[in-house]
């Protein structure tokens, strides 16, 4: 079977992708209706370096290795080689249950529906639990921001995530810098006030930084805000 080349359809809903690295006839019968049934879009390769192109594009979510095909080891190493790729979860098919390094998560062979749709569902927990972790978004919000010195700097909160805030400036933001402002997410009642440290910055006035703490009442705001905007596509079945 070629790879299949295309991208998930589109939805209101983000849709994950899983790249399906094997041969096998029968795992591809199998993990398709698992991840049919999970609303997981399946992108089919039968050689590493294709997987690799594949994996090149940002685009996956989730692997599906086959240990025992030739060039497994390849792809696994690519993937933990990095790139312009997030990580993603890794599920391995092997003969054996030992832990494989790379693999998140190890399937035994022979791998019935029943074993391949319990597997998938604990890959997918963690995918959903990782894509709310990192995922940033859109926030086109102006805000007045102190530094620690007392000085003052004009800022756009152009996205927010969990773990911090990508910023836009006129001026200049220095690395390590404590920035403090108010914000009061869309929709949200009652403002965040957010202390967040600068991590890089880039001369076109792009920047990122790190809440360095937030109280756990405002956690709690940004909690339900975010778990609001991460929509994924629902799966057909309870995961």
């Amino acid at each position: 079977m070629p790879c299949l080349e295309g991208t998930a359809a589109v939805t209101s809903d983000m849709a994950f992708e899983c790249l399906f690295a094997s041969r096998d006839a029968r795992l591809y019968s199998i993990f398709g209706q698992a991840l049919r049934d999970l609303s997981i879009y399946m992108n089919v390769c039968l050689t590493a370096s294709k997987a690799i192109l594949e994996l090149g594009k940002g685009h996956t979510d989730l692997v599906i290795v086959d240990w025992e095909s030739e060039d497994s080891t390849e792809l696994m190493q690519s993937i933990w080689k990095g790139g312009k790729w997030r990580t993603p979860t890794v599920v391995a098919i092997s003969s054996s249950d030992s832990r494989l390094p790379g693999a998140h998560f190890v399937l035994k062979r022979p791998v019935t529906h029943c074993s391949g749709e319990r597997c998938m569902k604990t890959a997918y927990s963690r995918m959903l639990w990782d894509y709310r972790q990192h995922a940033r978004h859109p926030l086109m919000m102006p805000v007045d921001a102190l530094g620690e010195d007392g000085h003052r700097i004009s800022l756009t909160v152009i996205n927010i995530g969990y773990g911090g805030v990508g910023l836009k400036t006129q001026g200049s933001l220095v690395i390590g810098d404590i920035l403090s402002f108010r914000l009061l997410l869309p929709g949200a009642h009652e403002e965040i006030p957010a202390r967040v440290r600068v991590l890089w910055t880039l001369d076109s006035g792009r920047a990122g930084g790190e809440f360095v703490r937030l109280l756990p009442s405002d956690l709690m705001i940004l909690d339900e805000w975010l778990k609001a905007k991460a929509q994924v596509k629902k799966p057909l079945v309870e995961a």
